[in-house]
């Protein structure tokens, strides 16, 4: 009989809660233990302050451990109240001569997480798992990579060897090794943790489960335990939460076929749970005694009026639900700088003040984008790789040819208990796709809006961009298969536009590894650009276009951000996208 062999990421683990006080500097007590003893005093007072110095030491350590501890274990109870998106993107990788491994195929979920009891996600779309005839990847696999041990983390299933500080960004950590103790049996974690030296809060793991390799007599298969590397955000005071994982095998596959592979998972809206309107009525709003009315705008509303404001109901019922499923990021810094570009086509083509457009984020990695009445949509993923301000103006005039369009269909969207749907039904029940049709209607429009634009002179750029997503389409079916909207349609003009593809040129960007401009907030699900400078690439290899690379967070500490605060950062984030 021929056994199926499951890849599955069985890493139990915890997460950190609770208030603990700082600790004493554990540099300075290493180097009184390190020093040279005093050879002023007598040889016996000597070494009993050096056995003092040791004892001390050993006592902060501990002590260090014991609260890193009872932080997860407290975490663990807290943390099955949230219950965030969890989406985890996969690449299946080849070996390649020119640009060191390259994608082969990949696999996508999109799912929310259930901490209680047994580890759960929910599906948001109808594909849960990546299946060959001998191993499967399994969603629940991904999201047990943000814990150490969830079931029994404690000094008696485990060693723990401090290895220094660290600064992750602007948070000092301690680092401990981790290691099974000796005659544990079952898989335990090996690896590295860092504890920030405020809370001790675990704030990074990086490992795997030991053995490698372990026979389920529940499932009757193979569970393999793979490498990872998981993070956490600082999103309240003393509150840690869990936001990416990056996993990777990359060695040579063996002969039962289990791949190479490399694997972002992200987590956000842990807010989403408390509703967002209810906020609204903590707010004091003061009202004139008289106010001043505008008997002006005081009429009867037009056939085509009343229509409109019909479709703009609608378009806002769908929006409003997008964002409190978690699939479409609030309001923010990056809509402001997709709507200067917007601008730019509106005014160079004369049709400011004839539409009234706006732009949102969709959270999802996958390349998508469309538009709801006078809504423009595109997602993170897209907006991560396009290279250039061209080519994300030519993604935004597509879709600017697509809301001039109105699409009788949606209006039924007005009636609001049409909307009354659970997270998991979304992406199930809504659709905003074109046909084919009207997808090369609008592209002609667009490349229409295009020629008269500050874009006409780099579409060149923009057609680049298309040949590579071309030229990858059939390795990355999931990465460009939309969950909601539209696929990039491969404009044959701009293709035609475009210079050769040149893989080997490294002064050639025609796209960008994923992950490359937006970063998310985990807690509230908003998007915001990464502040990263500009790297001069070494080799071919380092293009990376549309691949998963490892993500390395920047940590912070919470802060309360005031709404002044917020605009300044708006004023600068168009310059900073480009």
């Amino acid at each position: 009989m021929h056994m199926k062999l499951l890849v599955r990421m069985i890493l139990l683990g915890t997460f950190a809660g609770g208030v603990c006080s700082q600790t004493q500097n554990m540099a300075a007590a290493q180097g009184q233990t390190a020093g040279t003893p005093d050879s002023s005093g007598p040889a016996d007072t000597k070494g009993k302050g050096a056995v003092a110095q040791v004892s001390q030491t050993a006592s902060k350590l501990d002590e260090i451990v014991d609260r890193m501890i009872k932080r997860e274990h407290d975490a663990i109870a807290a943390f099955d109240l949230y219950r965030p998106i969890v989406e985890t993107y996969i690449q299946i990788v080849r070996p390649d001569k020119l640009m060191g491994t390259v994608p082969k195929s990949d696999f996508y979920f999109l799912g929310q997480a259930d901490f209680r009891r047994r580890l759960k996600v929910h599906s948001l779309i109808e594909r849960t798992r990546k299946v060959s005839l001998v191993w499967s990847f399994e969603p629940a696999g991904f999201l047990q990579m943000i814990f150490i041990d969830r079931g029994e983390f404690d000094r008696a299933h485990y060693k723990f060897s401090y290895s220094g500080r660290e600064f992750l960004g602007e948070v000092r950590c301690y680092v401990f090794d981790v290691t099974p103790a000796p005659k544990v049996r079952g898989a335990r974690f090996v690896g590295r943790i860092w504890v920030e030296d405020q809370d001790f809060n675990v704030v990074r793991i990086n490992g795997r489960y030991s053995p490698a390799i372990h026979f389920s007599l529940k499932n009757f298969e193979n569970e393999y335990y793979l490498h990872f590397d998981s993070w956490r955000t600082n999103v309240k005071s003393g509150m840690w939460l869990p936001s990416y994982v990056y996993s990777q095998e990359l060695e040579r596959p063996t002969h039962f076929g289990n791949p190479s592979y490399k694997s972002s998972t992200h987590l956000w809206g842990y807010k989403l749970k408390q509703g967002s309107r209810e906020e609204e009525l903590n707010r004091l709003l003061v009202e004139s005694a008289n106010p001043i009315k505008d008997e002006a705008t005081q009429h009867d509303r037009s056939p085509l009026e009343a229509q409109r404001e019909w479709r703009h109901e609608a378009e806002n019922n769908v929006l409003d639900l997008l964002e409190r499923s978690g699939l479409l990021a609030p309001q923010g810094q990056v809509d402001k700088a997709l709507n200067t570009i917007v601008n730019n086509l509106e005014v160079t083509n004369n049709l400011d003040g004839q539409i009234d457009l706006r732009c949102r984020v969709l959270l999802t990695s996958s390349l998508e984008m469309f538009s709801i009445g006078g809504t423009i949509v595109l997602s993170r993923g897209l907006i991560d790789v396009v290279p250039d301000e061209a080519t994300l103006g030519a993604m935004l005039a597509h879709e600017i040819a697509d809301a001039m369009s109105p699409k009788p269909y949606l209006d039924q969207y007005g009636f609001s208990d049409l909307l009354r749907l659970s997270a998991t039904e979304v992406l199930r029940r809504l659709s905003f796709q074109e046909n084919k049709t009207e997808s090369a209607e609008n592209s002609q429009k667009a490349l229409e809006l295009l020629k008269k634009s500050p874009y006409a002179s780099n579409l060149g750029n923009a057609g680049l961009f298309l040949r590579q997503l071309h030229s990858q389409s059939k390795n990355l079916k999931h990465l460009i298969s939309p969950q909601i909207g539209n696929q990039v349609f491969l404009a044959s003009q701009l293709l035609q536009s475009a210079p050769a593809l040149e893989l080997g040129n490294k002064g050639q960007i025609a796209a960008l590894p994923m992950g490359s401009r937006l970063k998310l907030d985990p807690w509230s699900a908003g998007v915001s650009l990464m502040k990263s400078k500009p790297m001069a690439l070494l080799s071919a290899r380092d293009k990376m276009p549309f691949e998963v690379t490892p993500l390395v967070p920047y940590l912070t500490r919470y802060v309360e951000v005031s709404a002044a605060q917020v605009d300044s950062k708006t004023a600068m984030a168009f310059n900073q996208l480009f």
